[in-house]
């Protein structure tokens, strides 16, 4: 085996104008998890194990658009989803529409490990977190006075474009630049949060988590929980994406890495940037990714995406731009 590398992300789709104080906030963000997951593989810990480590990590800080800071809903409430999958037997498991749930990329493992099922969500995986005893909070704990104030704009406003904290308000009947399935929308939030690990043994495991879509529709469903679209691991490689999770979805985008790679036979940057040029259509989005053999790798097709790498042989990189 080749070693360990791990690979997080904070969302695709980056204001060009992001201010520098927030972009070093990010950096700040994604070098901790990094080292956090680092710390892990470097104790043996197997692949699976960190990658929920490291998205608990993730979704604990409100800085992106996951657990507390998660984006919300119309209705002002916040409506989580996650997903984790393990290489070793294609072990999987999701959970939409959580409410109360601390971490529910935590939920996500239990619903792996200790359900006879793959996805649980909404009411059903409410009362699956009551029965594992996982820790609950009141919804407002997820709810941050950053997403209160956008959500009030983006309902006041006709189109407000990409970062969400750092609005562009158009002008009355000014037609939104955004699409997704071919319709525009009023507001995009992309930052999603991931990470894929391939331990010192060439295991490897992935899992992603979000809020959304600020100003979503209730019940509306991302590609983050989608095993196969958001998330994927196999014996190959893990994936993790971010994005225009209804162009992820119709790509299955995280799937395709692996089948190019086993299909195709391409190295994990190839496969990589093969999926982002011919399987989003017009969508944009990214992703990173792992090897068995302890590549690690990433694309994306959009102004920016929030990313850390790092492998044994000492490589490390942080970034946000091209």
């Amino acid at each position: 085996m080749a070693g360990w590398a791990i690979a997080v992300h904070g969302g695709a789709g980056v204001d060009p104008n992001l201010p520098t104080e927030r972009q070093e906030m990010a950096k700040q963000l994604l070098t901790r998890c990094l080292n956090l997951g680092i710390a892990a593989l470097r104790s043996s810990v197997p692949a699976i194990d960190v990658v929920e480590l490291v998205v608990r990590e993730l979704e604990t800080d409100p800085l992106f658009n996951s657990g507390r800071g998660s984006a919300l809903t119309e209705n002002g409430t916040v409506e989580m989803e996650a997903s984790i999958m393990d290489g070793p037997g294609r072990r999987c498991g999701a959970v939409s529409g959580l409410t109360t749930v601390k971490n529910p990329v935590s939920l996500a493992r239990l619903v792996m490990d200790k359900s006879p099922h793959s996805y649980l969500a909404f009411s059903g995986a409410e009362k699956f977190a009551k029965q594992m005893g996982v820790d609950r909070v009141e919804n407002d704990y997820f709810i941050t006075q950053d997403n209160v104030e956008m959500l009030k704009l983006a309902k006041e406003a006709d189109s407000i474009v990409f970062d969400y904290r750092i609005p562009k308000v158009c002008g009355t009947g000014v037609q939104s630049p955004i699409h997704m399935n071919g319709l525009p929308i009023s507001i995009y939030a992309p930052e999603t949060v991931g990470c894929v690990v391939v331990d010192s043994q060439g295991r490897c495991a992935a899992a992603t988590s979000t809020g959304g879509l600020l100003n979503k529709r209730m019940g509306r469903i991302g590609d983050s929980p989608l095993i196969g679209a958001g998330t994927y691991a196999c014996d190959l490689c893990g994936v993790s994406c971010t994005g225009e999770g209804e162009a992820i979805i119709r790509g299955t985008l995280a799937r395709e890495v692996a089948a190019v790679m086993e299909y195709k036979g391409l190295r994990l940057q190839e496969a990589v940037d093969f999926v982002i040029k011919e399987r989003l259509d017009e969508g944009k989005a990214g992703l990173i990714a792992v090897s068995n053999t302890g590549e690690v790798a990433y694309g994306f097709n959009c102004v920016g995406m929030f990313r850390g790498c790092a492998s044994e042989n000492g490589f490390m990189e942080v970034g946000i731009w091209d």
